[in-house]
């Protein structure tokens, strides 16, 4: 099936979202009306650009304020349509938009609006044109799909169509099941879009929040399932208000769009996809430093050892149970200072996995290797972090071990230490394609996004998960332009015994992040905790949540670079990541900023 967007869903100038959609692999466009009016380009430029990047012009949009209206208003109209349709045959374009009308003028009459859109589908007709006729969810009087519909078939006019779009409708809590009793052909557009699930005006709504299918809350494959049933045969087409992505670069952006019409041919069984090969565990983290001292003083006080060294790299493998972390000194700007450069994400079939990245648009990295190392597929997830897909010492498939010389055995620890979770900070514009890649790409599931409090701000963030949490990945994101450079990355390490851990941490020299007092004040009279649980908590900095399936505590170190790591316990079942102390944390680590290097 075919696939568009709309201009409006991309940033910059008409020539750079063109260029953008065509790259990322898109059939057609929707040319907004403001940036063909904003380009240098006259519509028969635009048309041989299109025609140059293989790109259709499969709708003009938009037109307002047409129907119902009073008639001198009417014949107003009616001239400024025949403009605009003189103008789309110099662009190539063959159907046109009709937003239901918003204007005080209009009139609740719907014998009237069927037929001045007929008149408007004469009209049209004589230029070869079609009329797509939209209820917005804010129409003065048509806002339903229903409704327009009706309209539409009133007037029973070959030229006049409807369009429908899953914002309008999924926005009103619409039962788009009604759209199975309209005619395929008659069916001239269709608009997708998603949104999270807020309780504000919709207009604002639609304006600002929207997003691609698969990051937000609407269930968008229902809703193209009825519409396939009804026979529809044009694009699938994305109209997406969204002031992120309008900031954003255009490339990525439409690169995004296109991952999530994939994943949506998918769900809905218009394309096959390689099959999604979901990561079983976490081989390694690897952090990049132009330092290695600090961060590996840190490693060494959490008990890891230094286990391996690379054979050509200067790559060290710290180990501490099945907590494996890489220490890279090679190529960091001491700038940057240390940083969570990479994952090696544990992957029962490593090549298919690959596939199915390489089929929904991930980078596919370039390796430098010797002659000897380990061949390993690596992506990039949309802020830069590598993902390497591979596998630890399995029979039949090459081990990233293989690579490393040992230089002395990892300590068998019987506190269970593991890599429970990773916290990445995304770039301000990515937070909701990053949701969407790790949900696509690697058939990681999503959990509910939480806001946390700054001190400076507010912080979105969403976990990503395999089905037995053996995989965890909390995707971050502040609430301005700089914050991924504030923000630290960190890396969750979970014990049997997290006391034990951040004592033996801190006789080691490790110093952990102090909490304040009145934390634990607060902690008394919200759990019940003994006084001694109390004393301990506070003498090592240890928070504490609960949820219905058990308790959590958990401890920080201070941050090396833009790295710390967090000691944590899970009992009972435990699910979340102590979300209601990161405001103290977050607090805390503001008060200790800079006292620490790497």
């Amino acid at each position: 099936m075919r696939t568009s967007i709309a201009t409006v869903s991309l940033s910059g100038s008409l020539t750079e979202k063109l260029t953008a959609a065509s790259r990322a692999g898109f059939d057609g466009v929707e040319i907004f009306e403001n940036d063909l009016l904003a380009s240098p380009l006259g519509p028969e430029e635009i048309r041989a650009r299109c025609a140059d990047l293989g790109l259709r012009v499969d709708l003009y949009q938009p037109m307002r304020d047409i129907e119902a209206v009073p008639a001198p208003e009417f014949a107003r109209n009616l001239r400024r349509a025949r403009h605009k349709f003189e103008l789309m045959r110099r662009l190539g374009a063959d159907t046109v938009l009709v937003c239901s009308s918003v204007s005080p003028l209009a009139e609740d009459d719907d014998a009237l609006a069927a037929e001045q859109l007929s008149r408007l589908a004469d009209l049209a007709q004589d230029h070869g044109i079609r009329v797509a006729y939209e209820a917005l969810a804010w129409g003065r009087h048509v806002s339903t799909y229903e409704h327009a519909w009706h309209i539409v078939e009133t007037a029973d006019h070959p030229a006049l169509g409807t369009c429908l779009d899953s914002f309008h409708i999924l926005s009103r809590g619409g039962d788009p099941k009604g759209i199975e009793d309209i005619p395929g052909e008659k069916i001239f557009f269709l608009q997708l879009a998603d949104a999270p699930l807020l309780a504000m005006d919709v207009l604002q709504w639609s304006r600002h929040y929207r997003c691609f299918p698969g990051q937000g809350g609407f269930d968008v494959a229902g809703l193209v399932r009825h519409v396939l049933r009804t026979g529809y045969d044009g694009p699938l087409s994305l109209e997406v208000f969204n002031d992120v992505f309008r900031q954003a670069e255009a490339g990525p952006t439409a690169v995004d769009a296109r991952r999530s019409l994939l994943l949506l041919q998918e769900t809905v069984g218009l394309a096959a996809l390689p099959a999604p090969v979901v990561p079983t565990g976490v081989a390694f983290a690897e952090l990049v430093t132009p330092d290695a001292e600090p961060v590996t003083a840190v490693l060494g006080a959490l008990g890891f050892a230094r286990t391996a060294r690379h054979r050509g790299k200067p790559v060290d493998l710290w180990q501490r149970g099945e907590a494996r972390v890489l220490v890279n000194t090679a190529g960091a700007a001491r700038k940057d200072g240390t940083r969570l450069a990479a994952i090696g994400l544990e992957s029962p079939d490593p090549a298919a996995a690959a596939r199915r990245a390489e089929a929904l648009l991930a980078p596919v990295l370039p390796r430098r290797r010797a002659p000897g190392d380990t061949p390993l597929d690596a992506v990039a997830a949309p802020d830069g972090t590598e993902l390497f897909l591979c596998a630890t010492d399995r029979p039949g498939l090459p081990s990233w071990r293989a690579d490393f010389e040992t230089v002395e055995s990892a300590q068998d620890t019987a506190d269970g230490f593991r890599v429970d979770h990773l916290a990445l900070t995304q770039p301000w514009h990515h937070f909701d394609e990053a949701t969407l890649f790790h949900r696509s790409v690697l058939g990681l599931r999503p959990q509910q996004s939480v806001d946390v409090a700054d001190p400076y701000g507010l912080l979105r963030s969403r976990a990503v998960t395999n089905a037995d949490g053996s995989v965890r990945i909390a995707l971050t994101v502040g609430a301005a332009p700089t914050d991924d450079r504030v923000h630290a990355q960190h890396l969750a390490l979970a014990t049997d015994d997290v006391v034990t851990a951040a004592r033996r941490f801190r006789e080691a020299g490790g110093s952990l992040l102090p909490i304040p007092a009145n934390y634990y004040d607060d902690l008394a009279a919200r759990h019940d905790l003994t006084d001694a649980e109390l004393e301990t908590y506070r003498d090592l900095g240890i928070l504490y949540d609960q949820d219905a399936h058990g308790a959590f505590r958990h401890c920080y170190t201070r941050t090396v670079g833009r790295v710390f790591f967090e000691l944590l316990q899970r009992d009972g079942g435990y699910r979340g990541y102590g979300a209601p102390n990161a405001p103290v944390r977050l607090a805390a680590q503001h008060t200790g900023r800079g006292l620490t290097g790497g």
